[in-house]
């Protein structure tokens, strides 16, 4: 293989800041701190928040772009849905751009391209097993002296460790600055060898200490039973020697090994850690929000609960061993994978000081445990849920729901749930929803056509509730900021062996057309073409981890076109409905940032939009708003260089070059 890098354009004084600006790892609860962003989520608690106020409701209006950031020619085709959060350190962003991945360093307050770096992967580089392109962002790591690195997980699973002031590999890393993933993945093991596309990695890598810690991302739908696993590994950040190995599969002589019935540990995969990873880093503790198993929907060839598929594990980051976990859902069957990173906060409940970790999901929980010991802050209750009528399937009689906080997103279909602008509308989508299952959360998937039943009508749907933009703490207050979407999917399953020699695999035989193609529809399966459940179909929602209380809820986003000028509605004063798509938002100590969200790759295709707002903390009441020449599409972040605040973020459109964009005062 060949690795290509660009020459340092020129030096800045920024540069000399971050070696001389590093020392030790600020705690994991606080925030962002002086003024820089040095992990995706502004510190390894993944807060996404910043104590920076320069930019305030007073003076929000003001905020005019500074610069523009555009990823032309990084691939061979345009990248169209960027997702990467940048990092700051000394007045420089670093972050993962492009089809190819490339990483590239910017200067913060100009915009200007510092240096650019690709490692050159041939046919490897081509095949990607979950959206690659662009990637999520990189990592970075300092002794606190002279040695900053930028750690990046690239396109065809590598990892590389780059010198942060000049883009070169370092040659005492890995094979010359590079260590390829797929070796040792499943040393010692009878599994086949990993083949190329079938793992990779979008999110950045995560160091603890003078550990890297890597997940991976694995194909939703796998062509067999047998397929490969994400295990998690670690290390060293010096020279990339592994450190330590996490099976999320539990081996023979593992805890968790008989939760995978009929010996289904051997074979089954998936189970990787897609989404980014947080950590305490005084505790040297990291938080794995691990994925489903294969496959999303059908566990008939895994029995059992599947530990530690769709739980929580918190791992010594220094060996690699168990700490605590808590599986969220048992022998998932729903694609209820965890997409979003912990939030790592300091709370105070009943007077007791608590270092929580709070996880936030697709189907709309948030889950509260004290970080240290793994024991949830309020009683979660195991409960019991509907059996499986699927062939095979053994569903789980019982899942745990959390007691505290409540839902921050409606949960299972009921006929309440339903478009009810008019009388007419309200009874036509009463008549839709009687071709499908309906039932509360974790009423299993059916077979397609069962009982004369399209399928299972999902709410959440498959992709959230929450998905991996998550949400925000306010490291100050310990209230949370979640933007989720209220839009029903369908889960119906098929025997398709085309696509899979397993029993069944979700498929569209259970879905119905959408809606007539009127020029003011949206085209959904719901009456003449308008949703199928009323609004807020995408909203935000505050909650005090202090207390469990929801503190406010409010629609994110206006009322969609297709809805508003849809003639069924006509002279009807619809409120605003928010958009159904997700916003990465970034909380800062006066404000909280968020836009409409990409809605790129989002189904509905009407969702997401351009516009970026201010909400007041306290209120959720909207304090300035701006239209973005195109969607955020990723985390926004902010940032100081030379005194003044910057708030950056990605932003995307079909069709056109994907940017990074930079808004500040005049």
């Amino acid at each position: 293989m060949s690795m290509r890098t660009s020459r340092r354009i020129r030096t800045i004084p920024a540069i000399a800041a971050i070696l001389l600006g590093a020392g030790a790892a600020a705690p994991a609860q606080q925030g962002a701190r002086d003024g820089e962003w040095r992990y995706y989520g502004g510190d390894s608690g993944s807060t996404k928040y910043s104590p920076l106020d320069q930019i305030d409701r007073g003076n929000v209006a003001d905020l005019d772009i500074a610069w523009r950031w555009r990823s032309d020619n990084f691939g061979p085709r345009l990248d169209f849905n960027y997702q990467a959060t940048p990092l700051a350190v000394g007045g420089v962003l670093y972050t993962s751009a492009g089809w190819r991945r490339n990483v590239v360093a910017i200067d913060g307050a100009t915009g200007e391209t510092l240096w650019m770096y690709r490692l050159d992967e041939g046919d490897r580089g081509d095949v990607a097993p979950v959206r690659a392109s662009s990637g999520r962002g990189v990592a970075y790591w300092t002794d606190g002296g002279d040695d900053a690195r930028i750690i990046h997980v690239t396109r065809g699973y590598h990892l590389v460790a780059l010198d942060a002031a000049t883009g070169y590999p370092i040659p005492g890393f890995g094979d010359q600055g590079v260590v390829d993933l797929y070796d040792g993945i499943y040393d010692g093991l009878d599994r086949p060898a990993v083949e190329n596309g079938q793992i990779g990695l979008n999110s950045p890598a995560l160091v603890v200490g003078d550990v890297i810690v890597v997940g991976a991302a694995l194909r939703a739908t796998a062509p067999a039973p047998e397929f490969a696993a994400g295990f998690v590994r670690g290390f060293d950040v010096r020279t990339g020697e592994r450190l330590w190995i996490f099976h999320t599969i539990p081996q023979p002589g593992e805890f968790g090994n008989d939760t995978w019935e009929n010996d289904s540990w051997r074979y089954s995969g998936n189970t990787g850690v897609w989404a980014p990873m947080s950590a305490d880093q005084e505790l040297g503790y990291v938080y794995l929000p691990v994925e489903t198993p294969t496959n999303d929907l059908y566990g008939g060839h895994r029995p059992g609960d599947n530990l530690f598929a769709e739980s929580l594990v918190c791992l010594d980051a220094r060996t690699g061993e168990r700490v605590w976990h808590f599986q969220l859902i048992h022998h998932g069957i729903w694609d209820y994978d965890i997409p979003t990173p912990p939030a790592l906060v300091d709370i105070t409940v009943d007077g007791r000081r608590i270092k929580a970790v709070a996880q936030v999901t697709k189907q709309a929980f948030t889950y509260v445990f004290d970080r240290v010991t793994g024991e949830p802050v309020w009683p979660i209750e195991e409960r019991p849920v509907p059996p499986s009528t699927v062939p095979g399937e053994q569903a789980a009689p019982t899942q745990p729901f959390p007691t505290r906080p409540a839902p921050f997103d409606r949960q299972g279909v009921s006929g309440d749930d339903l478009l009810d602008f008019t009388p007419e509308l309200n009874a036509e989508a009463r008549r839709i929803a009687s071709e499908y299952q309906l039932g509360p959360i974790y009423t299993p998937p059916i077979l397609a056509g069962q009982d004369g039943r399209r399928a299972l009508l999902m709410l959440p749907q498959m992709t959230g509730g929450a998905n991996w933009q998550g949400g925000a703490v306010d490291a100050e207050t310990g209230i949370l900021y979640v933007a989720s979407v209220t839009n029903p999917t369908v889960a119906g399953l098929v025997n398709d062996p085309g696509r899979s020699t397993m029993d069944y695999v979700g498929g569209r035989a259970g879905r119905r057309a959408r809606g007539p193609a009127l020029p003011q529809g949206c085209g959904e399966i719901g009456p003449l073409g308008l949703p199928l459940v009323k609004p807020p179909w995408g909203r935000i929602t505050a909650i005090d981890l202090n207390t469990g209380d929801h503190v406010w809820m409010i629609p994110n986003g206006d009322t969609p076109d297709c809805v508003r000028d849809h003639p069924a509605l006509s002279g009807l004063d619809i409120p605003r409905t928010g958009k159904p798509e997700r916003s990465g938002i970034l909380v800062t100590r006066t404000l909280v940032f968020a836009g409409e969200g990409g809605g790129l790759f989002a189904t509905p295709t009407w969702a997401g939009g351009q516009m970026f707002y201010a909400y007041d903390k306290r209120t959720g009441e909207t304090i300035w708003e701006m239209e973005l020449p195109k969607r955020q599409s990723g985390v926004p972040m902010t940032y100081l260089v030379d005194g003044k605040q910057y708030i950056a973020m990605a932003m995307s459109a079909r069709g056109e070059p994907a940017e990074l964009v930079a808004l500040t005062l005049p």
